[in-house]
């Protein structure tokens, strides 16, 4: 059964370490998300962008 969301990652934006997932329905969504999350490599709150999954 195909739920109609995908799988994707969440990248930090100064480290660039792939450090959060979530799902995201690309047919109603078609930008990149963007959150502020917090980055354990970081030790602060940074921008973390859509990425893909290997």
């Amino acid at each position: 059964m195909a739920s109609g969301r995908d799988l994707i990652a969440l990248q930090c934006e100064e480290c660039k370490r792939k450090n959060y997932t979530s799902t995201k329905n690309r047919k109603k969504t078609t930008d990149k998300l963007a959150f502020s999350k917090f980055c354990p490599w970081c030790r602060k709150h940074m921008s973390h962008k859509e990425a893909k999954i290997k």
